[in-house]
C-alpha cells in the first residue's frame, strides 16, 4: 500500500494517533505527529513511498509535536524526538517539516553504521552512477534535482549510502532539498515536477522540496555501481572547468564529507579505498545550472561511450 492511497484526513489522522511506517531506501520510519504542516507536506511529497506494515521492525521511532506548556500557545514550536528524546532544541511551528527531513538526515548520520555514509547527492543512469558530495552552496542538490528532471534516476540528495560487502550505492530517494534562489530556479527550469511549500526564516534561508520521481522511489530495492565521483563547485562569473584528481586527492576530500570514516576506522578505509578505485574523478566548478548540466552531460556521454565500446 502506498502512502497516496491515504486521503490527507486519513493520513493526519493515522499521524496523531498511532502513527505510519514509511518505507524509505534501506530504513522503516515508524512516524507520528498532531502537527498539520507535517501531514500536508507527507501527502504531497510521500505520495508514492510504500507503507510499513505496522507489525514489522523500524529503524527509527520518530515524532515531531508541539512541546508542552506555554509555549503551546505562545510562540508555537515544534519538537523533533527518536525514542522519545530530543536531540535538538525545538524549533518555529512553521518549520515542523523540514524538522522532520533535517532530523532524519541526523538519525542516519548517527546511527546507521552499517554503511559508509558520504554526504553527497547520488544519481544513476544507464549503470552509471554518479556522486557529488559538497557543501552547502556548492550546489549539489540543485544539479542533483535538475539531472532527476532530466530523467535521471535519483539515489539520495544527501547521502551515499556505501555497504560493506559491496561495492554497488544503496539508494535512499528522499525528496530534494532546495534552498533560496534554487527554488525558483528549478521550478523554472521544471515546471512539470512537484515542490512542497517553502518555509522561510530557517537556519538555512528558505527551503523546499522536489518530489521524487515515482521510478526512483519504485527501484528504492536496485543498488548502482559508482562510476564518476564529482566535487562541484558553484563560482559565478567564471569559466566552467572539469579537471580530473589524482586517486590520492580524491580519497583525502572524500573523507572530508564523510559522517562516519573515522568511527569505521579500517573498514572505513578500505570502503572508501573501494569507492574510489570505482569512480573516475573530478574537481568542477561551473558558472549557472546550464553550464553544470552541459559539463555532467558531456561527461556522461564519454563515460558510457567508454564502458560500452568493444
Amino acid at each position: 500500500m502506498k502512502l497516496s492511497e491515504l486521503t490527507r484526513q486519513a493520513l493526519a489522522q493515522a499521524l496523531r494517533r498511532e502513527g505510519i511506517g514509511l518505507s524509505i531506501g534501506p530504513f522503516s520510519v515508524r512516524l507520528r505527529s498532531r502537527i498539520g504542516y507535517v501531514a500536508d507536506s507527507l501527502h504531497r511529497l510521500y505520495a508514492d513511498y510504500p507503507l510499513a506494515d505496522d507489525h514489522q521492525f523500524h529503524d527509527f521511532h520518530i515524532a515531531v509535536e508541539r512541546p508542552r506548556g506555554i509555549r503551546h500557545v505562545i510562540s508555537p514550536q515544534a519538537l523533533f524526538l527518536v525514542d522519545g528524546e530530543p536531540p535538538f532544541k525545538p524549533l518555529p511551528l512553521n518549520q515542523a517539516y523540514p524538522f522532520f527531513e533535517w532530523g532524519l538526515n541526523w538519525c542516519v548520520a548517527q546511527y546507521a553504521h552499517q554503511f559508509l555514509i558520504l554526504h553527497a547527492a547520488v544519481v544513476e543512469r544507464d549503470g552509471i552512477a554518479a556522486i557529488l558530495p559538497g557543501s552547502p552552496g556548492a550546489g549539489k542538490s540543485t544539479l542533483c534535482a535538475s539531472l532527476v528532471a532530466r530523467g535521471w534516476r535519483l539515489l539520495s540528495d544527501e547521502m551515499a549510502l556505501i555497504p560493506r560487502v559491496t561495492e554497488r550505492l544503496v539508494p535512499i530517494p528522499r525528496p530534494v532539498a532546495l534552498k533560496n534562489d534554487s527554488i525558483d530556479i528549478l521550478k523554472h527550469f521544471a515546471p512539470e515536477q512537484v515542490f512542497g511549500d517553502s518555509f522561510h526564516d530557517t537556519a538555512k534561508g528558505t527551503v523546499a522540496h522536489m518530489k521524487p520521481p515515482a521510478e526512483s522511489i519504485r527501484r528504492a530495492g536496485e543498488p548502482a555501481p559508482p562510476r564518476l565521483l564529482i566535487f562541484p563547485r558553484f563560482a559565478k562569473d567564471t569559466e566552467m572547468k572539469l579537471e580530473p584528481l589524482s586517486r590520492g586527492r580524491s580519497f583525502l576530500k572524500a573523507v572530508e564529507y564523510s559522517f562516519n570514516y573515522d568511527f569505521l576506522g579500517a573498514d572505513g578505509f578500505r570502503r572508501m579505498d573501494r569507492l574510489i578505485s570505482a569512480c573516475d574523478c573530478y574537481d568542477f566548478n561551473y558558472p549557472s545550472l546550464e553550464a553544470g548540466l552541459d559539463g555532467l552531460t558531456r561527461l556522461w556521454e564519454r563515460t558510457l561511450a567508454a564502458e560500452t565500446a568493444p
